[in-house]
């Protein structure tokens, strides 16, 4: 297990976080558009070798996340596999493997996460290929009853045994289990869901023999609901976030990278800047997607020349994150 512990250490390296660019190409298509950009196997590729290719980005980014499609790709231009160039970088190349959330029942607005079909073949190969981690991401929403019981226990199933199954191909498991803030619910409602979920996840991982020494947790941080009319504080966030995790992560985990879910690029460097000013157990970092390429994707515009202001944004966002993750942006 030695492997996996460095590896997972290395993931929430303090200064450092994590790059999710994992996107599905439907998820790719749709920002693409936004943009005005046509989402192709070589735009979306030409897209990914501008971020990955950033000068010093390895000074603030551990691991890029990665979808299947961009793990099979060149850096554009070269003969260089995007996980050999990562590696080159020492940047760890990780892999997306799940296969979306699917409704849990016919006519249900709660979901479940698949692909554990295969998955002990798929991970060989990735591993094979370069990756040292991976990443399942499950989602529970909240709502008129909801989330139930069955929906919390069926994703933490999955999750275990998704990490289980990492574990034994030597690849650090992600563990996300994303609450989402889509909603008018209070910050109190999110921390007792967040505090029911992990307390779940965690229950799942112990009872399939998961080392929880070599996982990282991405969670979300506890929020008001983003149409909820009273928005809590950065600094009610952070004490709320802090609690949450305290009474249920256990300290063996090595650390957790937070997601950003949807918070603006700005709030979600703020809100973990004010969550290191405090001691933990664990070190606490960032796995951004929107949050680091929000601003990267529109100056992009699918042109060649505007790779450098691209990779500037990248750099300055990357930056910020890493001074927040050590609570002294």
């Amino acid at each position: 297990m030695s492997e996996l512990h460095s590896v997972a250490a290395r993931m929430v390296e303090k200064g450092k976080g994590i790059l999710a660019a994992d996107e599905s190409t439907g998820t790719c298509t749709k920002r693409f558009e936004g943009i005005g950009v046509e989402s192709t196997f070589e735009s979306r590729g030409n897209y990914r070798s501008n971020l990955f290719t950033a000068p010093g980005l390895e000074s603030y980014i551990s691991g890029v996340i990665l979808y299947d499609e961009t793990f099979r790709q060149n850096i554009f231009g070269t003969d260089h596999s995007i996980p050999k160039y990562l590696q080159s970088k020492d940047i760890l190349p990780g892999i997306k493997v799940d296969t979306g959330a699917h409704p849990l029942k016919e006519g249900s607005d709660e979901k479940n996460t698949t692909g554990l079909d295969g998955l002990a073949e798929r991970l060989g190969e990735y591993y094979a290929l370069g990756a040292r981690f991976a990443k399942w991401r499950a989602v529970i929403t909240l709502g008129d009853r909801m989330p139930s019981n069955d929906c919390i226990l069926v994703n933490a199933e999955g999750l275990a045994k998704y990490a289980l199954s990492c574990q034994q191909a030597s690849l650090v498991p992600i563990v996300e289990p994303e609450v989402l803030m889509d909603g008018t619910h209070t910050i109190d409602t999110s921390f007792d869901v967040t505090e029911r979920t992990l307390t779940t996840v965690f229950d799942q991982l112990e009872k399939h023999n998961v080392d929880l020494r070599g996982i990282v947790l991405k969670p979300n941080m506890v929020l008001s609901g983003y149409d909820c009319k009273n928005q809590a504080s950065v600094e009610e966030v952070a004490q709320k976030t802090l609690e949450c995790l305290m009474k249920n992560v256990p300290s063996r985990v090595p650390g957790i990278a937070f997601l950003s879910g949807g918070q603006s690029d700005e709030l979600a460097t703020l809100r973990l800047n004010e969550i290191n000013k405090y001691d933990t157990n664990w070190n606490v970092t960032f796995s951004y997607g929107r949050a680091l390429q929000q601003d990267a994707l529109k100056a992009w515009a699918g042109k060649l020349e505007n790779t450098k202001i691209t990779q500037e944004l990248l750099l300055s966002r990357a930056k910020s994150n890493s001074l927040a993750s050590t609570g002294s942006l």
